[in-house]
């Protein structure tokens, strides 16, 4: 999979989901290579990827962002049950 930008999200079911990772070029390949290697799921989403690309690392995502993240995070969800089912 080849892309300008990626963004890591970390969501622990307590509070926001905050940026955890983000980078272009090979940093993004990099962040990738590693969801891919860990099994984490990936979702392409040009439009939100931008948007969550001006939020600093550490930071929670904007309110604004909620319903669009939470439709990425129920994809997760979705993906990791049926793998294991």
């Amino acid at each position: 999979m080849k892309t300008d930008i990626a963004v890591a999200l970390h969501y622990d079911e307590t509070s926001a989901p905050r940026v955890t990772a983000k980078g272009k070029g090979q940093i993004a390949e990099e962040i990738l290579r590693l969801a891919e290697e860990h099994a984490i799921p990936i979702k392409e989403e040009p439009e939100l990827v931008e948007l969550l690309a001006t939020i600093e690392l550490g930071d929670q995502i904007p309110e604004a962002l909620y319903v669009a993240v939470a439709e990425v995070i129920a994809f997760a969800y979705t993906l990791k049950d049926k793998v294991h089912s």
